[in-house]
């Protein structure tokens, strides 16, 4: 049961919701509500997209470039977009602590799409 859930993409999207969506939540905190769960919920629903998204978005890329640009290139532009969309929404949403709002998810991001990225190049390469 517990390997069914581990590879479900709503499975995946829902504890990327709660998980970045709480941290939001708690890196504005000091500020009054309902500012602090605004700021969760708009995380929440960036982290469930980009978590969809990511996998499906470095594929694609991977796919359409030259060996050697295919392991970097494709997080790089992936994580570029993704910096674009969280601090635009958080932005829009008046999130107060923005930078420290998206460090979390954001570092996670890449350390994910890095690590992806280079296992399914190599994969590929062989």
């Amino acid at each position: 049961m517990i390997a069914r859930l581990a590879q479900n993409t709503g499975v995946h999207v829902a504890v990327g919701f709660l998980a970045m969506g709480s941290w939001a939540v708690y890196a504005n905190s000091a500020h009054p509500m309902p500012k602090p769960l605004l700021a969760g919920l708009v995380q929440g629903a960036l982290s469930g997209a980009i978590t969809y998204a990511l996998k499906r978005s470095l594929d694609g890329l991977r796919a359409r470039m030259a060996r050697g640009l295919g392991w970097w290139l494709p997080p790089l532009i992936a994580l570029a977009l993704s910096l674009c969309l969280l601090v635009g929404a958080h932005f829009l949403a008046g999130t107060p602590e923005i930078a420290r709002t998206i460090s979390v998810p954001y570092s996670v991001a890449c350390l994910y799409a890095v690590t992806y990225n280079f296992l399914m190049w190599r994969r590929d390469a062989k």
